[in-house]
Formats: C-alpha cells, sequence, structure tokens
C-alpha cells in the first residue's frame, strides 16, 4: 500500500489527472495560479481540467462574480464557487453525466513588495462524489507566514493539491484528512485557522469537531463559532467590534457565569466608544480547560459548547494558555476598538505571579504591557473568602506587597474595576461542585444552572447525567 502522506505535490496532482472521472475548473484570484499549475505540470491534466481563469482586475471581477466591497473574502468566494460549479454544469451537462464534477476557487492577498501586509484568504473546493450527485463544499481561511511572496505562492499551490487530493481520497476519516491538507506545509508556513465542511457526503460531520482538532493539531491557535454551531473565521467575525471575554471551563456553565458576563457587560457598555450593537461577547475555552484525564473528550467539548450556544453566545477555542497571549491575539484583531476581560478574582493571583512568567525576557512587565498596552480592560468579578466566608474582591485582594503599585496604577488608569452590581447569593456556585452532584444522581444541581441549561442536561444526559427511574415492585 502507498503511504499518501509521502506523495509529492506532483504526484498528488497526477493520481488525480489519471483518475478518469474526476473533471472540474479552477478560478484563482491573488498570488498567480498556482493551484492549477500543479496539475498542468504533473501531465495527463486534459482530462481533469476544464478550464482555469484569473479575474486580476477588479472591473473584470466583478463582470464575473458582481460587485464587492471587498475582494478577499469568504462572500466573494462562495460567489465564485456557485459561478463556476453552475457554469460548468451548463457548458458540460453530457459530461456532468459520466463524471464527478470539481470546482476549486481561491482568493488570495499574498504579501506586497514591501511587505507591510499579512498573506491570507479564502480557499474552497465544491465537488461531487458520485455521479450526479449534490455536491459538497469545504471552505478554509489560511494566514501565509513565509517571507516572500513566491515562497508563499508555492504554498498556496501544494495546499491546493491537498484539498483536492483529501476531498477525493480521504474524506471519511477526518485524522486523515487534516494530516493529508496540511502535508509539506509546516505552521511556520501556513496556519488555517477556520475550516467548514457542507453537503451531503458531510452529513455526519460536526464542524465543531474540526475546529478542535485545528487547534488541537496546532494548525491554528485559536478558531470559533457561533450560536448556531456554525464555525466562523475570527478576524473576519470580530471585524470592527468591540470584544468582551470571558475565560473558563464551564463544565457546566452555570448562574454565577452568567451573572459575570452579564454584569460585566453593563459595566463594559458604559466605557466610551462602546456601543452595544458593536459589541461582540465571547465565552473562550483553552486547550487546557478541554483536557480531562490527560485526553480532550470531543463529546463533553461538544455538550459545553451546546450549553454556551443554547443561551446565544459565541464559542472560541484556543491554546493559549496565559492571559496575556489571548488578549494580544485579540488586540491585533480589535486594533481601535475597546476590548473588554472577564475574570474572576482569584484568577487575578496567576496574574499576578511573577513565576507565571518566567519563559519572557521582561518578565511580568513585558507580559503586562503585553495584555494592558492595548485598548483593554480588565472587569474582576468577586468570591466567597474560603476561610472567613466575607467578599474576596479587587479591593482586599491578597498580593505581594512589591506589587501592590502595579495593581493600583491599573486602576487608577481605568485598566481594571471590580464588577460591582453582582449577585452575592450566587457566589457560592462552584462549576466542579454541579459537576459531582450532576454524576452523584442529585437533583440539588438545578438550582445553580439556568433552567435552559438543566433541560438539555436533562434532555441530552450531559456530563454523565442519568435519568432517575422509578423502580416498581410488583
Amino acid at each position: 500500500m502507498i503511504d499518501e502522506r509521502r506523495l509529492t505535490t506532483e504526484e498528488k496532482a497526477l493520481k488525480i489527472n489519471l483518475t478518469s472521472d474526476i473533471y472540474g475548473c479552477f478560478a484563482e484570484i491573488g498570488a498567480g495560479q498556482e493551484v492549477a499549475a500543479n496539475f498542468f505540470k504533473a501531465g495527463g491534466s486534459s482530462g481533469t481540467i476544464a478550464y482555469t481563469q484569473s479575474a486580476y482586475d477588479m472591473k473584470v471581477s466583478d463582470s464575473m462574480y458582481g460587485e464587492a466591497s471587498r475582494y478577499v473574502c469568504e462572500e466573494r468566494l462562495i460567489t465564485m464557487l456557485e459561478t463556476e460549479y453552475g457554469t460548468l454544469k451548463f457548458r458540460l451537462p453530457s459530461k456532468y453525466k459520466e463524471s464527478r464534477f470539481f470546482a476549486f476557487s481561491n482568493t488570495v492577498e499574498s504579501l506586497n513588495y514591501h511587505k507591510t501586509n499579512q498573506g491570507q484568504g479564502w480557499v474552497g473546493i465544491r465537488f461531487q462524489l458520485n455521479l450526479e450527485a449534490e455536491p459538497n463544499d469545504v471552505i478554509l481561511h489560511i494566514k501565509m507566514h513565509d517571507n516572500s511572496h513566491k515562497a508563499q505562492q508555492e504554498a498556496l499551490g501544494i495546499l491546493g493539491v491537498n484539498l483536492i487530493h483529501a476531498c477525493y481520497f480521504h474524506k471519511d476519516d477526518l485524522n486523515e484528512f487534516l494530516e493529508n491538507l496540511v502535508h509539506r506545509l509546516p505552521r511556520d508556513r501556513m496556519e488555517i485557522d477556520m475550516l467548514r465542511v457542507s453537503g451531503p457526503d458531510f452529513n455526519n460531520i460536526d464542524n465543531r469537531i474540526i475546529a478542535l482538532n485545528l487547534v488541537k493539531r496546532g494548525i491554528t491557535d485559536a478558531t470559533m463559532f457561533d450560536l448556531t454551531g456554525h464555525v466562523v473565521q475570527p478576524a473576519t467575525a470580530l471585524y470592527k467590534k468591540n470584544i468582551l471575554l470571558m475565560r473558563g471551563r464551564f463544565r457546566p456553565v452555570t448562574k454565577v457565569h452568567i451573572d459575570m458576563i452579564e454584569t460585566g457587560k453593563k459595566q463594559f457598555i458604559k466605557e466610551s466608544e462602546v456601543k452595544e450593537e458593536d459589541l461582540r461577547v465571547i465565552f473562550e475555552l483553552t486547550l487546557k480547560d478541554l483536557t480531562a484525564d490527560g485526553k480532550i473528550s470531543d463529546k463533553d467539548f461538544v455538550d459545553r459548547a451546546e450549553l454556551l450556544g443554547l443561551l446565544g453566545y459565541t464559542v472560541m477555542i484556543s491554546n493559549y494558555l496565559k492571559h496575556y497571549k489571548m488578549v494580544d491575539y485579540l488586540a491585533s484583531i480589535a486594533k481601535e476598538k475597546r476590548m473588554g476581560v472577564i475574570l474572576g478574582v482569584y484568577n487575578l493571583h496567576t496574574i499576578f505571579d511573577e513565576r507565571y512568567y518566567d519563559n519572557l525576557p521582561g518578565g511580568l512587565l513585558e507580559a503586562f504591557g503585553r495584555g494592558f498596552g492595548h485598548n483593554v480592560k480588565l472587569f474582576v468579578y468577586p468570591a466567597t473568602n474560603v476561610d472567613s466566608g466575607e467578599i474576596y474582591s479587587l479591593s482586599n485582594i491578597k498580593i505581594p506587597a512589591h506589587l501592590k503599585g502595579l495593581l493600583q496604577y491599573l486602576v487608577d488608569n481605568n485598566k481594571m474595576e471590580s464588577i460591582e452590581a453582582f449577585d452575592p447569593k450566587l457566589l457560592h456556585i462552584m462549576s466542579d461542585d454541579v459537576l459531582s452532584k450532576i454524576k452523584a444522581g442529585s437533583t440539588s444541581w438545578e438550582e445553580d444552572v439556568p433552567k435552559e441549561v438543566t433541560e438539555a442536561i436533562k434532555k441530552y444526559d450531559l456530563f454523565g447525567f442519568k435519568k432517575i427511574k422509578e423502580v416498581v415492585n410488583n
């Protein structure tokens, strides 16, 4: 058996060219026609490629796909796929009955001459796995990290061949699909931060699991999906938006989590230049928080995502264990917009722990410069002191004496403030306690979570819940 992972780009293109019933077209905007070129170079392409085209002039592009305000975007890519696939079927109705059609498209901004931009773009394919069947779509967003235009073109060519090859020969195994998709494309060359599949041959695939695997495999550091479970590209979804972030395990989401986000949101909206209509609230799960017994459970992850979506929240998955890295990442997207971060008071102990930043040359000060140097503000939610039972908050937090001046500086300069309108009756709620009660078969946990969450946990047997059945002795 040939190890598909060891095939060169040329060998993959040749295999597709020699598969007699695979037939399609290419439409590439930006970064040259590198994908189609690989199929021409491999030989035998006359039976595979119907046509290729590249609309570099915006006026030509508008005449083919309609006018657009942005050319490197998901909407443009989908229009290209729809237009080219429809055109292929219209032009060759007889060929359609004997071949599995595909339309491959990309719209990409590669590195400019002065190297002042980030190479990025959208890549996709619409394809059939069976004759005359409804097609499937695979849509992805890429970031290109090579430091030359030529190298980025080459990487794009490799990705395109990998994508077409994986769609036709590795569709049934997600691990193999992803492994082949990034073959010969290490992370320092290319990053895929959004991948979504749809169509009759992908009905059993949950795109949120794909999103999780992108982060788990290190293909990207963060990806996200909205309240409907629809996977979105972070920079696009958060474009020109104010961001309010809360990090946590949410296993499960409780009433105290909702109180944190809602009270924090009310305070954040009072900040200058923050309008509710331009605000995006994000619940973030890190890989560490998704790990149980050393492994990441896909089901456990989906359970948490379902509950957060049910409550109307956007979910982000990331590999940013440290707070400042997550803030740095989101701030690069928000840019001139404001960003708020909600966290519990005990999390501040970690943020002010100097040992946490041993990996940085500038230590704690470097981390704080990156975490607070942007237009960022922390909103600190109180807790009940485990020893005294009193409210433990930003006003009486215990941190090393030599760091108290730094804390006061952040407060005085509107970088940090306490959440004031919290509900003290909820401070006793802990997710781990709720989880233990669920698994133990107790019913008292129902008081600690929103009604919608209670109903979902019972209906779908989430987090180890088992319906208690009355045993009737005859």
